[in-house]
């Protein structure tokens, strides 16, 4: 069981809000409630940057998203365009297809594009693992690093194949090193998913309903689901 805290847990969240039927109003909600519980960052869409946030959040968009289909320039411009509103990170999306089929040179193009188009922020690269086999989440990684990424991210919490895994985790993580940043997020619901992805080496995660997760631990780091199944002897 990790030891890991509220608080602590907390720092690791982008506190997330995707939804196309998001308005101004419930973009407000997300950054008050993200700074109520300490969280990141806000991850909104592009459209949605907050005019103001509290100094100790900062601002993530995605990229690309959820599809990673326009082109490379079109994301470049995107990315670009979201980090002059004011976006400390971005978070884009690969062509999934050139990873199924095993295109890695245009992935990592496509990487670099949006590398050189987001210079001063944080550019996390969402491979959608799901989708992937194992091969190709190990390609769309190594282009990750090559384009000079500073993580890998497991999905978008879109595709129908599914969200993050403690296995994909597992392998990115051991694919980029120690020194990338590896983001879990797509179906995180518990405080028991998000510290099996912490586990598996995720050093953020990407999740909406990040109070229920916080709520799962207790003032020392306490898994108490987990903990009341133990003493049940289950």
């Amino acid at each position: 069981m990790s030891n890991i805290t509220r608080a602590e847990l907390a720092k690791m969240v982008d506190h997330t809000l995707l939804a196309p039927t998001a308005t101004p109003a419930d973009v407000a909600a997300l950054v008050a409630e993200g700074a109520s519980l300490g969280v990141y960052s806000v991850c909104v869409s592009p459209s949605m940057i907050p005019a103001a946030v509290p100094d100790d959040v900062l601002v993530a968009v995605v990229c690309g998203f959820p599809s990673g289909k326009h082109t490379s320039a079109v994301k470049a411009i995107e990315a670009a365009e979201s980090v002059a509103l004011g976006a400390n990170e971005v978070d884009m999306v690969i062509d999934i297809a050139a990873a199924l089929t095993g295109d890695f040179a245009a992935v990592e193009a496509d990487i670099a594009a949006v590398r050189a188009a987001t210079k001063g922020a944080v550019l996390k690269v969402i491979i959608e693992s799901a989708a992937l086999t194992d091969e190709a989440i190990v390609g769309a990684c190594k282009a990750a690093v090559a384009a000079g990424a500073d993580f890998v991210k497991t999905s978008t919490g879109f595709h129908p194949a599914g969200g993050a895994s403690a296995h994909a985790v597992a392998l990115m993580r051991a694919t980029v090193g120690p020194d990338l940043g590896v983001k879990a997020s797509g179906g995180i619901r518990t405080a028991e998913a998000a510290l099996e992805m912490i586990a598996a080496g995720a050093s953020r995660l990407g999740l909406s309903g990040t109070r229920a997760v916080l709520d799962g631990l207790d003032a020392d780091g306490v898994d108490d689901a987990a903990a009341t199944e133990d003493a049940a002897g289950y």
